[in-house]
């Protein structure tokens, strides 16, 4: 699968679209329950527009497409997100509705201490629709990357995905990121949520699952019977947390493993891991460099305290990726790895 048929010459065309919620997120100044934090920093979330971001740090042209309501943390969003190099001339401004916000503890999301306070019920990314959403800009990229998030926030916004990944002549390439989140669905009153999130992702033309999700979402086991469970994308990608990922191009699987990183904090690597095969794939490169790409993409989220982080140098990370498999095994990144100079991969291998 590449990314290189026709292209319209119209100027507002981009290399990627990305279609979602964005939310002001508050991080809290120290340790310890929401409860007990005396004061957050202000920064921005969003699974889709995580990924436009990063790939335009990356040099890619990337445009947002969501809601945000007419006020003061919907300036912040459109002014954030716009920082990165990121067009954001399709998202839509709502009078009546408000941006939604989120609050977290510091903790890492995979222990029971962490917690999450969502005000999104009602946002104004809940209100994107077919009617209420530019389609023209939304379909002007070559790929248009959408995530399993969107369909959770309301009936409008699954009738939106489902227009989007209805498979027809002319659409931009379909990147889809299951994102299973059990307690979205939970707060719609929905218990189809992975029956939806099925259909949806077998209208796309790449899929990105985590075998976790999978298992917990439809009760799949291993990434051959993911595949089984969906034939119909040209490209699957199944996320194997620390052991690696598998591809299924058509009939052909190939596997990487993950890198051995030492991770300042367990956030992002998802939307990274997406945004690196993403940056390889509109580059034209093979299957197991998309695959390479997207373990060094996360490595960059994983080794930064925050949720979004600078690629690594297009130059650096292809010299990483066209390592041997023995040298490729070796590799262990810390802080800073990212800004390593040229010749200098030694510098980021194991003993």
């Amino acid at each position: 699968m590449t990314v290189d048929g026709p292209r319209s010459t119209a100027p507002d065309v981009v290399d990627v679209v990305a279609l979602g919620e964005s939310m002001v997120t508050f991080l809290p100044s120290r340790p310890g329950r929401l409860a007990d934090v005396p004061s957050f920093d202000r920064a921005i979330g969003g699974a889709e527009s995580n990924v436009a971001c990063v790939l335009a740090a990356a040099g890619h042209s990337a445009r947002w497409a969501g809601r945000v309501g007419a006020d003061g943390f919907g300036d912040h969003l459109v002014e954030a997100i716009g920082a990165y190099g990121v067009d954001v001339s399709a998202v839509r401004r709502d009078p009546a509705r408000p941006t939604g916000v989120y609050f977290r503890t510091a903790g890492d999301r995979a222990t029971d201490a962490h917690e999450v306070a969502y005000y999104r019920a009602g946002s104004a990314a809940s209100a994107m629709s077919v009617d209420t959403m530019d389609l023209d800009a939304i379909r002007s990229g070559r790929v248009l990357h959408l995530s399993g998030i969107t369909p959770a926030l309301s009936a409008d916004c699954l009738g939106l995905m489902r227009e989007l990944t209805a498979r027809r002549p002319g659409r931009p390439l379909v990147s889809f990121d299951v994102n299973h989140r059990p307690g979205l669905w939970r707060d719609v009153g929905d218990g189809h949520g992975p029956e939806v999130l099925l259909e949806l992702a077998r209208g796309a033309d790449l899929v990105f699952v985590g075998d976790d999700e999978a298992r917990d979402a439809w009760g799949l086991g291993g990434p051959e019977a993911v595949r089984a469970a969906l034939p119909e994308p040209e490209l699957l990608v199944v996320k194997q947390g620390a052991s690696g990922a598998t591809a299924f191009h058509g009939t052909d699987a190939t596997s990487v493993p993950a890198l051995h990183v030492d991770v300042v904090a367990a956030v992002g690597a998802g939307d990274a891991f997406a945004a690196g095969f993403l940056s390889a794939t509109l580059r034209g490169k093979p299957v197991r460099e998309r695959l390479r790409h997207g373990h060094l993409w996360a490595a960059a989220a994983l080794t930064v305290p925050a949720d979004l982080a600078a690629p690594p140098a297009r130059g650096h990370a292809d010299r990483l990726v066209a390592l041997d498999d023995t040298a490729w095994g070796r590799l262990r990144l810390g802080p800073g790895w990212t800004h390593a100079e040229e010749g200098a991969e030694e510098e980021v291998r194991t003993p």
